[in-house]
């Protein structure tokens, strides 16, 4: 009877460990996951790529405020696989038709003193994994407040991480390039180097997008995609075990998260891949997000723009039309008392001067900041009511504009600076957009400069995120397109809302003067895996002395790796942020970014090493024409470019903006070369790039013999 007794509760175990322990592989094989609950009910997953050990068995579940948790005591109650396939058209992106390919493992969880139910998704793609955390609708738990997530990304070693520091209000740092082990001690000086530090999480923690390379040279990304109604997940790292722990951004009263079911949350995304291109290849991201639910696309259109801009972040010039802080009268701002400034940029004629130029160049629109009241008091003067984002300065005539911009075939971009008064913002948001459709103002660039007020939020808390996509929504409505700046970095919801047509979210050109040389062969590997970012490039003068005397910095840049960005940095709104005045100086270098567009067909990674190097090629929309960008960081480069990715039977104009041979970012940044040359499939091309620079190369069709008259084949 022992025997038989003790043979049958082996059994019983064999039949629990055959239960718990599921895997799955991913549609080509490459990948296989485990999902598994250990002996003390504890949910866990690991990964393999190759049957190499990529994610090590990691925990998952919760901690809740009110002492109870959702990490432990689970049985699985069921699991269901799904196969899904289809190919995708995005509205706008790096190519016209997205694949998504993966195997799907639902299973089902319950809580056995509790009986409170829990459930996970995993997908695995051909490329890595995404999963989340679903609850379904259930007596035992109708709402719940989070103390902490537990998800677990436990690595194999202490690999090489590309990382900013955690940071609840920004991402406006410079990226490390560390081992893990290294994040501590070096977070102090990431953090003084770019002098921000208010939200800082006082601990070993990084955000993500997280790039990791291992010695034997994989690639591991780590991110979130479809953040709603959720707090921004950060990464804290365990040293002892090399294990990064989800760390939600607290709301006001340090909740981490409010959830009611039927609820989820964002994807916990990783990508696995074998070379960096594999990284930027990726679309995770977009899709695990939900399809378009825009039925009318037609009015979101991709955009190449200049603007009133540049001249106050470099020049000198100001945003607000006075120095003296004028009076107010039951609400209304009264400048009949104060004495305009000389510097105030956003005036009726220098705006028509960047209508005028943009006409005569191509552009679509013309950007201008700084032409609504309330930049003399900001914030702190009047509580969280100072700008209204209806009432022009005395010197901006936007019935005049709008005709003007009518006229010369220009569209305007409005600008919403919101000094992070999101309440105020919000009362104000139709009438905002209504302001903007009666004058012709089809995007809006908004900005979140500033602590959140009310105070106690922070940017990247959940009722600030709910926020980011209220006005995304809002917007919609509206058919306006958003350009969002300071705000919660993207995770993919332009698939969704493809009227968020632009982002910072990073550090961007202003600051290219005191960052590391290679910040933009980084960006592509983390933060803009996410969505595009309006990073800002074309800055020809770049010594900032030059236009601004109080300002002794030069730009850690060069003419062609200005030129590089419009490739390199993805975005379907690109600016061309310098003064008009300064194209003018360089008008052969100009012309490929008045050529190159914003629309594209299919993207190919040539070369791609973070912080390094990175070279792109793209193919226009609609167009058999090419363009092909590189740029460098910290070392000189040698790009090799098969033009392998040309139809067959068709000869391409190469346009080649490369390096002088003393082209330098310290002492020329200016030297440059344009060269024209005949190439087709079979050509080669083997181009120096200097230290932080960059090349580009615009490819057209002939399709008239006669305009290869004097050109050599390469």
């Amino acid at each position: 009877m022992k025997k038989i007794l003790i043979v049958s509760l082996i059994f019983a175990w064999m039949q629990g460990v055959i239960l718990n322990a599921q895997n799955l592989d991913s549609p080509d094989g490459n990948l296989t996951l485990k999902v598994d609950i250990n002996t003390d009910g504890i949910p866990t997953y690991s990964l393999k790529f190759k049957n190499k050990e990529i994610i090590k068995e990691s925990k998952l579940g919760y901690e809740l405020v009110e002492g109870s948790s959702l990490s432990k005591d689970f049985e699985l109650v069921d699991n269901r696989k799904t196969h899904f396939a289809e190919t995708w058209t995005p509205v706008w992106g790096e190519e016209k038709e997205i694949r998504n390919h993966y195997n799907e493992l639902m299973v089902s969880l319950r809580q056995k003193q509790t009986n409170r139910k829990m459930n996970i998704c995993f997908r695995l793609f051909n490329d890595g994994l995404g999963f989340r955390y679903e609850f379904p609708m259930q007596n035992e738990l109708k709402y719940f407040v989070i103390k902490e997530e537990n998800t677990e990304f436990r690595m194999t070693s202490d690999h090489i991480a590309y990382w900013i520091p955690g940071d609840y209000c920004t991402q406006e740092y410079a990226y490390t390039k560390s081992r893990m082990s290294q994040i501590k001690e070096l977070t102090p000086k990431a953090v003084d180097y770019v002098n921000i530090s208010t939200h800082l999480i006082q601990a070993p923690a990084v955000q993500t997008a997280l790039l990791l390379k291992t010695d034997d040279g994989l690639y591991i990304h780590l991110h979130e995609a479809a953040l709603y109604d959720y707090p921004c997940m950060h990464l804290s790292l365990d040293e002892q075990t090399m294990t990064f722990r989800s760390h939600l951004t607290p709301d006001a009263v340090g909740y981490k998260g409010t959830l009611q079911a039927p609820s989820r949350s964002p994807w916990r995304t990783i990508i696995v891949g074998e070379t960096g291109a594999d990284i930027l290849a990726s679309r995770i991201t977009l899709n695990l997000n939900e399809p378009c639910i825009i039925e009318d696309t037609s009015w979101i259109k991709p955009t190449k723009y200049i603007g009133v801009w540049w001249e106050m972040i470099a020049g000198g010039k100001s945003w607000h039309y006075t120095d003296d802080l004028p009076t107010t009268i039951l609400g209304k701002t009264d400048y009949t008392k104060t004495k305009p400034n000389d510097k105030h940029a956003a005036n009726t004629n220098n705006v028509k001067r960047y209508i005028d130029f943009a006409s005569s160049h191509g552009f679509d629109g013309v950007l201008v900041e700084g032409w609504n009241v309330g930049w003399e008091d900001w914030v702190g003067n009047r509580k969280d009511y100072v700008f209204d984002f209806v009432t022009p300065y005395p010197d901006f005539d936007v019935e005049e504009l709008k005709r003007y911009a009518n006229l010369k075939g220009v569209k305007m971009i409005m600008h919403h600076e919101t000094s992070s008064a999101v309440r105020n913002y919000e009362r104000q948001l139709d009438t905002a957009f209504q302001f903007m459709k009666r004058y012709d103002y089809d995007i809006v660039k908004t900005g979140y400069v500033g602590q959140i007020v009310p105070l106690g939020n922070h940017h990247y808390s959940q009722p600030i995120v709910n926020h980011f996509q209220h006005v995304v929504e809002k917007a919609a409505k509206y058919k306006i397109m958003i350009n969002a700046h300071e705000a919660i970095r993207p995770t993919g919801i332009c698939r969704t809302y493809p009227n968020l047509i632009g982002n910072e979210s990073a550090r961007g050109t202003e600051f290219q003067a005191n960052i590391p040389l290679g910040h933009t062969t980084i960006l592509p590997f983390t933060r803009l895996v996410g969505g595009p970012m309006d990073y800002t490039p074309g800055i020809f003068e770049l010594d900032i002395s030059k236009i601004n005397p109080t300002l002794n910095r030069k730009m850690k840049s060069t003419i062609t790796n200005q030129l590089a960005l419009y490739i390199t940095m993805y975005s379907p709104l690109q600016m061309a942020a310098d003064y008009p005045e300064n194209y003018e100086r360089f008008l052969d270098a100009f012309q490929f970014i008045k050529e190159v567009p914003v629309e594209w067909d299919k993207s190919i990674y040539l070369e791609a090493e973070p912080y390094e190097y990175l070279t792109i090629a793209r193919k226009e929309k609609n167009s058999n024409n090419w363009f092909v960008g590189g740029t460098t960081a910290d070392k000189p480069h040698v790009a090799t470019i098969r033009f392998n990715f040309l139809d067959t039977d068709k000869t391409y104009i190469a346009t080649i903006y490369a390096d002088a041979k003393n082209t330098n970012y310290i002492s020329n940044p200016y030297g440059y070369t344009v060269r024209k040359v005949l190439v087709t499939k079979n050509s080669k091309l083997s181009q120096s790039v200097a230290v932080g620079s960059g090349f580009a190369i615009s490819l057209f069709e002939v399709k008239d013999k006669t305009q290869t008259k004097g050109l050599k084949r390469l």
